[in-house]
């Protein structure tokens, strides 16, 4: 079978197993670490060791491996990740290439490319080839997948070169693509036409955040295009209550829509965005951890009517199809 890289090294996607598909290890800035949370808030070695006790309630419930989307943006750095992967024997981490943003380019890519004042081939196709076949920095660490994101100010130029830049990366390599969409705007669905006329194998594209809509026509309509929902953001309750997003997913499974969903939380072990407190959040979002889905998604989705072939569709067959390339 083929191989899927993690942070460990590479593993056959079919020992892959039980797979939640869109987890964060860290949400961190560099400069924000850097300049105001060493000394302060930051302690390296607590938070390593915190997110593996964190990672360890997966793999007690039998997760034995997530997708990390965390790309320029959002905060990767590798060698944090592989202290975590030591830690966590029993989990394979599987991280992604890309640039997370909502409007513009990071500025380091803004003047170089076609049709800037620089001109030239466009420069994140190399940079997100190279993290995909020879490694990520000098860490030996290979991404498996690629990663963009669209939101409420929708495809501004910025986010239209970075999602064809994707494009490019993909078609070059056959590595699969998440991209994070705003379900209220139904971005999905531009995502999806764009992709398609760039070539991506839209089988191999998973529509991020896509169960923050409860719109099955909407839903139906990108999973009819091959590509995968993302049901992916269960305890983030004020953007769709759990038993909401439940019932969007038992009704996808009963009109044949299960193998074409992914499950998960898009939670983190640590996220800077809302202050040096990782307890911050709790009160607001009780259910936003590593242990929901295992234990009160699935029991509820069963409820509903879900068969465990289907859950095993969710959690390991799509997964592993989605990890599978030709090249």
């Amino acid at each position: 079978m083929p191989a899927v890289e993690t942070v460990a090294g590479p593993v056959d996607v079919a020992a892959l197993g039980r797979t939640l598909m869109h987890e964060h290890v860290f949400v961190l800035s560099a400069e924000h670490v850097q300049n105001h949370g060493a000394g302060a808030w930051w302690d390296e070695d607590e938070r390593v060791e915190d997110a593996a006790v964190q990672l360890r309630e997966l793999t007690a419930r039998g997760i034995t491996a997530i997708a990390d989307p965390t790309v320029w943006g959002l905060g990767r750095h590798i060698p944090r990740i592989q202290r975590v992967a030591r830690e966590v024997p029993g989990l394979a981490i599987i991280v992604a290439t890309g640039i997370y943003t909502y409007n513009d380019l990071p500025f380091q890519y803004m003047h170089r490319g076609p049709g800037t004042i620089l001109d030239g081939p466009e420069p994140m196709v190399r940079d997100f080839v190279r993290d995909l076949t020879e490694g990520i920095g000098d860490t030996g660490v290979r991404a498996a997948f690629l990663k963009c994101a669209v939101d409420e100010p929708g495809f501004t130029p910025g986010i239209e070169r970075i999602l064809r830049a994707v494009a490019a990366a993909h078609r070059e390599t056959g590595a699969p693509v998440t991209v994070h969409t705003a379900s209220a705007n139904h971005s999905g669905r531009r995502v999806v036409e764009i992709l398609g006329k760039e070539g991506v194998d839209l089988s191999k594209v998973v529509i991020g955040h896509a169960g923050d809509s409860n719109d099955l026509d909407y839903l139906m309509e990108l999973a009819d295009s091959g590509a995968i929902l993302g049901m992916d953001r269960f305890g983030l309750d004020v953007a769709n209550p759990t038993p909401e997003r439940v019932a969007t997913v038992a009704a996808l499974c009963e009109r044949g829509y299960a193998d074409r969903m992914v499950l998960s939380h898009d939670t983190s072990c640590y996220i800077d965005w809302f202050g040096p407190d990782p307890e911050a959040l709790r009160p607001l979002l009780p259910n936003w951890n590593f242990r929901h889905i295992s234990d009160d998604v699935l029991p509820a989705l069963l409820e509903k009517g879900v068969t465990e072939a289907q859950i095993d569709q969710m959690l390991v067959q799509n997964p592993k199809r989605y990890f599978t390339t030709a090249k």
